[in-house]
């Protein structure tokens, strides 16, 4: 067993608050030390209450699945002796109403790119059977209800 904590810190200040106009905007930091300002989303809350410029729980949510994924899938191409230069995954999520008529985030796409370099380089289907594994292993990904999707980008041919 491994515990993972954040520290999530909102004060009212001067702000009136019975009247819900208050600051959305909060601090989240790490046993690291990193330190990153979080807010409700805009489009849940809307402005000046909440702070476009923080972070969200939504994009967190979308960024560690995203995050755990890539994680894994490098671990798992480096014991496949493929060499991995780059990987930027766009991924997105989607929220609505689900079965039960509750707000929640529906889906999440992971869109990853891989760049390789050297003799070895995967064809799709090793690709996806990486992909297919990374997902499988994801922490994160085991851990919610949300259908959590990945498609990989592949790099345009120059």
């Amino acid at each position: 067993m491994h515990e993972y904590t954040a520290n999530v810190v909102w004060s009212r200040g001067d702000q009136h608050f019975l009247d819900n106009r208050y600051s959305r905007r909060h601090l989240i930091s790490f046993d690291s030390g990193v330190e990153i300002p979080g807010s409700s989303s805009p489009h849940v809350v809307p402005l000046p209450m909440s702070d476009e410029t923080a972070v969200d729980p939504e994009e967190t949510f979308v960024a560690s699945l995203a995050s755990c994924h890539m994680l894994w899938f490098l671990g798992i191409a480096a014991k496949r002796k493929f060499c991995v230069d780059r990987y930027v995954d766009h991924a997105s999520g989607m929220m609505g109403a689900n079965a039960q008529g509750k707000v929640a985030m529906l889906s999440v796409t992971l869109r990853p790119e891989v760049s390789f370099s050297g003799e070895r380089q995967p064809d799709r289907a090793q690709l996806d059977a990486m992909h297919h594994q990374a997902h499988e292993q994801c922490f994160i990904a085991n851990s919610v209800l949300t259908d959590v999707r990945c498609e990989p980008v592949l790099p345009s041919a120059a």
